[in-house]
């Protein structure tokens, strides 16, 4: 909302700060060429700029654009610098993306970057082109692209029910509003059908079923009228944020807007409904605007009641409610904020005050024409017959002056009656000069602590004392000099003054004392809302902080299988009666107030009210409170729908992290699953094809091959049998460890003699590789399960032979490191990629290594470190530093003397 407390003459300083940021921020620019549909021009628009651009010097690289087949657009990227393409490979085929990083390392002054609602191929590093492009304005490269408004997010919605097509890829609105510039290329409708019929737009057979549904001329007439409005929203606020940083004092007439002012007064939903209608007429934004000025606080309940259902009624009708709190004269706080948001129009209703009351208190109509300069004011008289409605159930209706209370009054005479003896007492020393002085501070000191009336009735009391006691002829109330009536008629006049700007004072200071409170305890229920990382806490920090806010029952009812229920209340409720069950159920299916007060269902005990967020109504709110009348004030309203806001933005949050939480559970559910398909469709099964293939030959072919081909056979089926044992095995270990089914039987053992059966069982995989084994001498025993230690000793092997190249060496080295015996397995391969060195454990990844790369699950390196970790070890990976290859370090913990294996395993 536009500051209206600054000086109208001078910039606003959020407007300067935003303007230096823009200037002075390493951020390229964005130029965004946003058309109403395909084939309007938007990428031939975008290259004609940036041959332009080229020709005056600028570096401009093309970094990916879409001709589509079309001549002229193919002879405007000729001439350019184009980047080659990426090419990705996604299942079986080639797909071609801008290549992100070979324009970042080209690093122009201007890319071309068509069709930035892109979704980028499986494997890119993001998965939109509009995040391509916020890292290329990073880098501080401008950027010129295209975009369809049907793109546009918020638009989604609006797109479809128009068109019947849902469109899949869209951008964040933020894009839009973060655009340096957008040009809307905009072609008529009946040209635009015409370059489809001509080819120009799609092939001929798709541009035949386009012409029957999305590119009637209905369409695209409403696309067109969305692609300008939402360009002329951007350019509203580029013309606002204009006139505040240059202090231009408005309005200028290039846009229409309509401010509504609402007071107490019964036509004041008349008034709503007249702005709205304007702003139809007008195809403009409208906001209803009510101030809170120092008579604010004395309305009855029944007039900030009006005052709130009218600001509620125009948030219905599409307005804007707006609160302006008053410093000022009403008038001048209506103008300031008029002429701050480049308001054309206000509607005001006309008074129906009386001359005399106008005369004393000024008129608002008045003043709104003679101050309004270049603003139109529309002064309506309102619907005729307009009067209070009849009041609700519970709903107070006691007038204002049913408040009063003595006590207030008694109070100010006795400080009027005190400040009369002090100026009695004192009259010997001071004169009788000072003794208005004394009463005086008496009036004020009234004023500030009781208010207004209790000030006039202390002003009332201290000028008759002074009269009786002061004034010649003492003791009388007769005045015989006349320049003692001139000082009793200016004291009574200063005392009326001060005592009025004392109590007007008090009233703003109390206002703002209330809202400091309210805004303190919103911060400290926001810090706490923060705070909270599950549905239940947020539900019930919600619940307790609206009770103790508005000193109401509150209930939270959440959807939940099919119907509404309650999960949360304070003090504690578990369940609603079928009245409250059926107010909360309407108001959550309808998005509107139902219950005690409302228009709908007022039986219920409860009033209910939508928590709603961007994304619809979450669930409802119900209160409740045994004190008659209203439940909420206009106030109370307010702070609630503050609190409410929170709450379900919170509520919001919690169950998007929760859904985030699924998606990342579901996604690397499929991870796993892909990849155990994919183990067991390959990778097991090739090992049982050589065993079939094997099998088969000696079954039909026993008598005519030879006893050397019948041992090859042989041999054959046994390796691929043991390799399918492996693999088999490999699942069942994993399946034990993810079950916690692992129990390590731990006893002291000699790690040589483990490491030589792990070597005798690898002999025939590691048979391709020269095997050294370097153990240091007296190496300690540790505790360990040689069955798990044997395994793990093995996939480590296998694993070796797998990435290193034939004829390479694989060392096996053992010495103590202190309190633990390190063995390192070291290969002589082209070691491990920097940012795998961790996720080589992680379940069914595998490194890639090219054709080197031999059949396997990826689950062996998973399964060591597990095992390992089970027997109180340590287990990592790094590339070697003497040359390449790659070096796996096993740690286990040497028992002190005196310990058992079962120690160190606790």
């Amino acid at each position: 909302m536009p500051d209206e407390r600054r000086d109208p003459s001078r910039p606003s300083p959020d407007a300067l700060l935003d303007a230096a940021r823009r200037e002075e921020s390493p951020r390229g620019r964005l130029k965004i060429f946003l058309g109403a549909a395909p084939g309007v021009g938007k990428t031939y628009e975008m290259l004609t700029v940036g041959r332009a651009r080229a020709k005056a010097g600028t570096d401009v690289v093309v970094g990916i654009v879409e001709t589509h087949g079309r001549a002229e657009t193919e002879a405007l990227v000729e001439g350019l610098d184009v980047l080659p393409r990426r090419r990705i490979a996604y299942h079986g085929t080639e797909l071609e993306e801008m290549d992100l990083d070979a324009l970042l390392a080209r690093r122009p002054a201007l890319a071309l970057v068509d069709e930035l609602a892109h979704t980028n191929a499986p494997g890119s590093r993001h998965p939109k082109r509009f995040q391509d492009v916020e890292e290329l304005l990073d880098a501080g490269i401008d950027v010129h692209t295209t975009l369809n408004i049907q793109h546009v997010d918020s638009l989604n919605d609006v797109v479809a029910q128009i068109t019947r097509i849902r469109v899949r890829e869209t951008v964040p609105d933020g894009i839009l509003d973060r655009a340096d510039d957008i040009e809307v290329v905009d072609l008529n409708p009946d040209d635009l059908i015409q370059r489809l019929r001509d080819g120009k737009v799609y092939v001929p057979q798709n541009a035949e079923r386009a012409l029957l549904h999305y590119f009637s001329r209905g369409n695209l007439t409403a696309l067109r009228e969305l692609a300008l409005r939402r360009t002329a929203d951007r350019v509203d606020d580029e013309l606002l944020s204009h006139m505040r940083a240059n202090a231009i004092s408005g309005p200028w007439g290039a846009g229409e807007r309509v401010l509504v002012c609402v007071s107490e007064d019964p036509r004041a939903p008349g008034l709503v409904r007249y702005a709205k209608r304007l702003a139809d007429r007008l195809h403009a934004p409208w906001t209803a605007l009510t101030v809170e000025g120092p008579r604010s606080a004395s309305l009855s309940e029944a007039a900030r009641d009006r005052i709130a259902e009218a600001l509620r009624l125009a948030d219905r009708l599409g307005g804007e409610p707006v609160t302006l709190p008053g410093g000022r004269r009403i008038a001048e706080d209506i103008l300031a904020h008029a002429r701050a948001s480049n308001t054309i129009h206000i509607v005001v209703g006309k008074s129906e005050r009386s001359r005399l009351f106008e005369l004393i208190n000024g008129s608002i109509v008045h003043e709104l024409v003679r101050g309004s300069g270049s603003i139109s004011v529309h002064v309506i008289s309102g619907e005729a017959g307009q009067a209070d409605p009849a009041p609700r159930r519970g709903v107070a209706t006691a007038p204002a002056g049913a408040a009063w209370a003595p006590l207030p009054y008694a109070l100010a005479l006795l400080a009027s009656s005190a400040a009369l003896g002090v100026a009695l007492l004192l009259q010997p020393l001071l004169g009788i000069e000072n003794a208005d002085l004394i009463l005086l501070t008496a009036v004020v000191a009234v004023a500030v602590r009781l208010g207004l009336g209790p000030s006039l009735a202390s002003v009332v009391s201290a000028s008759l004392a002074y009269n009786f006691f002061f004034l010649p002829p003492l003791y009388t109330f007769t005045i015989a000099d006349p320049t003692n009536i001139a000082a009793f008629l200016l004291f009574t006049l200063v005392a009326v003054l001060v005592s009025n700007l004392a109590a007007r004072a008090r009233r703003q200071a109390v206002v703002s004392q209330a809202r400091a409170l309210a805004t303190e305890r919103l911060y400290g229920f926001s810090r706490k809302l923060s705070g909270c990382g599950t549905l239940d806490d947020v539900l019930w920090a919600t619940a307790a902080q609206v009770a103790a806010m508005l000193r109401v029952r509150v209930v939270l009812v959440l959807p939940e299988d099919g119907t509404v229920a309650v999960r949360a209340g304070y003090p504690p409720e578990d369940r609603l009666d079928e009245a409250d069950l059926a107010a909360a159920r309407w108001a959550f299916d309808n998005d509107r107030p139902a219950g005690r007060g409302a228009d709908t269902l007022p039986g219920a005990r409860r009033l209910f009210l939508p928590m709603r967020t961007g994304r619809g109504t979450l669930g409802v709110i119900g209160l409740d409170s045994d004190a008659p009348g209203s439940l909420l004030t206009p106030e109370g309203r307010r702070l609630l729908d503050a609190l409410t806001d929170m709450g379900a933005l919170a509520i919001e949050r919690v169950r998007l992290v929760e859904d985030l939480d699924r998606a990342e559970r579901a996604a690397e559910t499929d991870r796993l699953r892909q990849a155990l398909l994919t183990s067991i469709s390959h990778d097991l099964r090739t090992p049982l094809a050589s065993v079939l293939g094997a099998a088969t030959t000696l079954r039909d072919l026993d008598e005519a091959l030879p006893r050397d081909s019948k041992a090859d056979l042989l041999a054959t089926i046994v390796t691929e049998s043991e390799r399918l044992n492996r693999f088999i095995a490999n699942l069942l270990d994993m399946t034990r460890l993810e079950a916690g089914a692992v129990a390590p039987n731990l006893s002291r053992q000699d790690v040589a003699e483990t490491i030589a059966t792990a070597l005798r069982r690898t002999d025939k995989i590691l048979c391709g590789h020269r095997i050294a084994v370097d153990l240091a001498p007296e190496l300690p025993p540790v505790a360990l399960d040689p069955v798990l230690f044997e395994q793990v000793l093995v996939n480590l092997l296998d694993n070796a032979a797998k990435y290193a190249p034939e004829g390479s060496t694989v060392t096996v080295r053992a010495r103590r490191d202190g309190a633990v015996l390190r063995i390192d397995l070291l290969d002589e391969g082209d070691g491990l990629p920097e940012e795998d060195s961790e996720r080589i454990f992680e379940k069914f990844y595998r490194a890639r290594k090219g054709d080197r790369v031999r059949a396997g699950t990826g689950l062996g390196l998973a399964i060591a470190r597990g095992f390992v970790e089970a027997m109180a070890g340590r287990l990592t990976a790094a590339n070697r530093r003497d040359r390449s290859g790659a070096v796996f370090s096993l740690t286990l913990p040497v028992p002190a003397a005196g310990r058992t294996a079962s120690d160190i395993a606790a």
